[in-house]
């Protein structure tokens, strides 16, 4: 069994600001890369324990070396650094795909550190007229390579969300519930770690109920974002009004889904 986790950082156990996620130059980014490492080592041994043969581990976060290489677990395999490849390194086959550390798209009232992409420009996808975020859009990329998603850690809206656009049989971890962007009630991380291993395990008994996430093809897509990044502050009132870049095009395949040029 060959297993493809992909991972962010907003999602994981412990993580609740985005003084935590944003600048690597901040005190507390460290700390942050040790939590990420013990939600992903979990993901790894409850794969192991449930019988995979291969792990790769691939950082998604902003600055793409956020893996702290003295804690990798040695049963996998990580991809980071600059120059990712086109095919994010799912053309090497894979039977299932892991979505850890995940958030909630963009403007989710409940969403821990929700966004799209950017959480600075109030970025927002649209495939077939229906809003993405980070969750759909991953499963659309492992589906262009007909490889399901078995597995979503994150907050309680990421996992809901997962469920909607991946249906009932996918497995879900909620290591956090939201009361607002930047506010949540957490587990500790020991808790959470336990929950991920066992999910994990579970996770690759379903290969077979889970189906690769596809759409119609050719594809109509729609992104807007906002001329200007905010600044780290919270959210303007009038976010509505400020002046926005509008991009559409019409999409061929699932894997080029963030190129709007």
């Amino acid at each position: 069994m060959r297993v493809y986790i992909s991972t962010d950082l907003e999602g994981c156990s412990g993580i609740t600001l985005f003084s935590q996620t944003r600048d690597p130059a901040s005190p507390l980014y460290p700390e942050s890369r040790r939590l990420l490492m013990g939600d992903i080592n979990a993901a790894v041994e409850g794969a192991v324990q449930g019988g995979a043969t291969r792990i790769w581990v691939v950082d998604g976060h902003g600055n793409p070396m956020n893996v702290v290489p003295e804690l990798m677990h040695p049963a996998a395999e990580y991809l980071c650094g600059r120059g990712f490849p086109e095919t994010w390194g799912l053309e090497a086959g894979f039977d299932c795909a892991f979505l850890v550390g995940y958030h909630a798209m963009n403007r989710t009232p409940d969403g821990i550190l929700c966004h799209t992409q950017s959480s600075r420009s109030d970025a927002r996808y649209w495939y077939h007229g229906r809003e993405y975020g980070e969750i759909g859009q991953s499963a659309m990329i492992a589906g262009h390579f007909d490889i399901p998603v078995t597995l979503v850690t994150g907050d309680g809206a990421a996992c809901r969300e997962a469920c909607q656009f991946l249906g009932g049989d996918v497995v879900t971890v909620a290591v956090k519930e939201g009361y607002s962007r930047e506010c949540c009630r957490m587990l500790a991380p020991v808790r959470a770690h336990e929950l991920i291993r066992e999910a994990a395990r579970e996770a690759l008994k379903r290969v077979r109920r889970c189906q690769p996430y596809k759409v119609e093809l050719p594809m109509p897509g729609r992104m807007e974002r906002l001329q200007e990044l905010l600044p780290d502050a919270p959210t303007p009132d009038n976010l509505d009004e400020l002046p926005r870049v509008v991009r559409e095009k019409v999409f061929t395949d699932q894997l080029h889904i963030y190129d709007f040029s």
